[in-house]
């Protein structure tokens, strides 16, 4: 009975212009079955999205990038500042593997720590010469403007 009761539903299609018999097959026999449209246009519509959306990317990037460009930079800085400081953390301490070269950084450190403290902090006079000579650094760096506001 429910074998009767399925193909009575399926025996009153909605379209008939989508069914196709078999030839040489008796149509009363066969179940038919309504077309199958509905996952094809879904199928139709998730790819018109997709292909809307590919079609749309470099508009969207060239927006996004627009939009944020200082903190996209900023990042980018940021990043690139953490792998030159590993990249010259990896030389310096190859350079230290090598035997004579490491006391000779040292030596050299010492030496000219000991000489700028001579040159530039022990006397009043030596220290507005050095005073001046960073701020006649930060004037040729970030322009005459910009002194006054750091």
């Amino acid at each position: 009975m429910d074998a009767n009761l399925q193909q009575s539903e399926y025996a009153t299609p909605a379209s008939p212009q989508g069914m196709v018999a078999i030839e040489g097959s008796n149509p009363q026999n066969l179940p038919i079955l309504p077309p199958a449209s509905e996952p094809e246009n879904q199928l139709q519509e998730f790819g018109q999205q997709v292909s809307d959306f590919l079609a749309k990317l470099p508009e969207n990037l060239g927006r996004f990038f627009s939009e944020y460009k200082r903190p996209i930079i900023n990042v980018g800085l940021f990043i690139a500042a953490i792998l030159a400081v590993k990249i010259v953390l990896a030389i310096l301490d190859a350079l230290n593997d090598i035997p004579l070269l490491s006391p000779t950084f040292e030596l050299v450190g010492i030496s000219y720590s000991t000489w700028f403290t001579f040159r530039y902090l022990l006397k009043e006079s030596t220290r507005q010469e050095l005073s001046a000579n960073i701020e006649s650094f930060k004037k040729q760096t970030f322009g005459g403007s910009n002194v006054d506001q750091m």
